[in-house]
């Protein structure tokens, strides 16, 4: 378990009633044979006239006698105009594709048609030669194999007889609805079409539903967020970023014994009546959660959008968020065991709710941290640990690119209150801000607390990117000394990311300590930029400059 430990962070009106009196005016002088405006069709009027042209149009449209059609929808415009949409069925089996739409003019006669398919949809024969119970253990085995081979709770697979005219010339299919749970309860569900004579696999997809709410978060004003429909209500559960959630962990906390958990905090699921979560106050527990779960979100797309990463683990699998945990509870933590972060609530003094962004996407790292390089939570590798955490949150802040909580280089500013003493949890410009933390490498370095050892990576990371010296950057001002007295100049952040990045999931190992991140980060700069180039030698100066050589 990695924490952030010691985080100790009536000229007008008369105007007025002459208009109305002149509309008034005008309405009662109208001439009394004015026509009056025709009604607007009903649905059942529109129905009634699409039925009508169905008959009429049969031959245009493809339909037979072997056909059925039924309504899906109703659209009638302002003026009159009629819009009826079908579906169809062949030998009273569902047509995939088949549907189409006949458009009506206002008094409801035909004008035109859409149909989804043009072909004649009718099939050889609607005997299947593949039974329903083996194109119910297809698609059993398509849903484990689109959750990575997990093995699946509560599963079931319902299989329908179909007429396919999505994929090409029409063909008798299954369509089967494959449901079940993982590993952590949450719903997984994959539609697999069948070919019925041969078994071969049509086409697959995932069919959880999404929508998309909103959230106002303590930190980070009015974010988006993706959510789950379930009945009449939603849950705060991602399907489109690997189903991560967010619970509610009631103040209650692990009962634990050394590094063995014997129970966990619950995380009740949050839901929501409207979709729209929160107001952005303590006094309402949906806040925090926003906060968690945006933070989740922005990590998850960090990683996936800037490294290539399929979530924390690589696999595409969501972790989940327990908030609201212990009582006056002053840390937040990553735990593997749970593949979980867990998020105090502060004592309102010192910290409040720990769900800032920045803490969300350090908390996530650790995960990263774990699955790749495995550094090792003690000595030099754990500095680096928890300096990885540190410089890929303080980049997921800077991509959220959130006004309300903009990029800088301050661990956890958002989350720190006037008890704490100071502004933010960490400084990477200067880390001995703080008065703890290490500027500049030393054969003792390794004997810190492993959040105070970072500060020489979390340095390395600022000067790699910014440089050296007096500067504001995005409104902050930062004054980053060398520890040599050199003069450095700074590649970006995104060039930092991406060799931190390489060095970590390619080069480093459980042991990695400073002299070996020197070395694994000039190894992906090589890799990315090449020998010699400005890159390179700017990671040779910037580790030279902390006195890692």
């Amino acid at each position: 378990m990695s924490q952030i430990r010691n985080i100790r962070r009536s000229r007008l009106a008369a105007v007025g009633t002459a208009a109305t009196t002149a509309v008034l005016l005008a309405s009662a002088l109208a001439p009394a044979h004015t026509a009056r405006a025709a009604a607007r069709p009903s649905r059942a009027t529109a129905i009634g006239n699409a039925a009508a042209a169905l008959v009429h149009q049969a031959a245009r449209l493809g339909l037979t006698s072997a056909q059925g059609t039924s309504v899906r929808d109703v659209v009638v415009d302002a003026d009159g105009s009629q819009h009826v949409r079908y579906d169809r069925t062949y030998l009273h089996l569902p047509v995939l594709g088949g549907d189409f739409v006949v458009h009506l003019a206002p008094n409801g006669s035909y004008r035109s048609a859409d149909r989804a398919t043009r072909r004649d949809i009718s099939v050889p024969t609607t005997t299947p030669t593949v039974e329903a119970p083996k194109a119910a253990d297809l698609a059993t085995a398509a849903l484990r194999a689109a959750n990575n081979g997990e093995l699946l709770k509560n599963v079931t697979a319902r299989p329908q007889l179909v007429v396919d005219a999505l994929h090409g010339a029409p063909r008798l299919a299954w369509r089967t609805e494959a449901a079940g749970q993982d590993s952590l309860g949450n719903p997984v569900a994959r539609t697999v079409i069948t070919d019925a004579l041969t078994g071969s696999r049509i086409d697959a997809w995932d069919n959880i539903e999404t929508a998309t709410g909103d959230g106002k978060s303590l930190y980070s004003g009015t974010v988006p967020l993706e959510t789950t429909p379930s009945g009449s209500t939603y849950q705060l559960k991602d399907p489109t970023r690997g189903n991560t959630y967010t619970g509610d962990a009631a103040n209650k906390s692990d009962l634990c014994y050394l590094v063995v958990c014997l129970s966990r905090a619950p995380a009740t699921l949050f839901t929501d009546s409207d979709n729209h979560w929160g107001s952005g106050t303590t006094s309402d527990r949906s806040s925090a959660a926003v906060d968690a779960q945006y933070g989740t979100d922005m990590t998850w797309d960090y990683y996936k959008n800037v490294h290539g990463r399929n979530g924390i683990a690589g696999d595409g699998k969501g972790s989940y968020n327990r908030v609201h945990y212990g009582t006056n509870y002053n840390n937040a933590f990553w735990d593997d065991n749970c593949f979980c972060m867990t998020y105090g609530d502060g004592d309102g003094t010192t910290f409040g709710p720990l769900v800032a962004l920045d803490v969300a996407g350090h908390e996530m790292t650790h995960g990263v941290t774990s699955k790749t390089a495995g550094l090792q939570y003690s000595g030099e590798s754990g500095g680096l640990n928890e300096a990885t955490s540190d410089i890929m949150g303080t980049l997921v802040e800077w991509y959220a690119s959130n006004s309300a909580d903009p990029g800088d280089y301050l661990i956890g500013e958002k989350i720190v209150r006037s008890g704490f003493g100071r502004t933010a949890l960490r400084y990477m410009d200067k880390p001995s801000k703080d008065g703890n933390s290490a500027d500049c490498w030393s054969s003792t370095v390794g004997n810190l607390d492993v959040h105070y050892s970072s500060g020489v990576a979390n340095h390395f990371a600022y000067l790699l990117a910014e440089g050296s010296g007096a500067k504001t950057v995005n409104g902050v001002s930062y004054d980053s000394p060398t520890c040599n007295g050199s003069t450095v100049t700074g590649i970006g952040r995104d060039k930092l990311g991406a060799i931190w990045y390489r060095a970590l999931t390619v080069y480093m190992t459980s042991t990695t300590n400073y002299a070996g991140a020197r070395t694994a980060t000039l190894n992906a700069a090589k890799d990315l930029y090449g020998a010699g180039s400005t890159e390179y030698d700017a990671v040779a100066a910037v580790w030279s400059a902390v006195n890692v050589h």
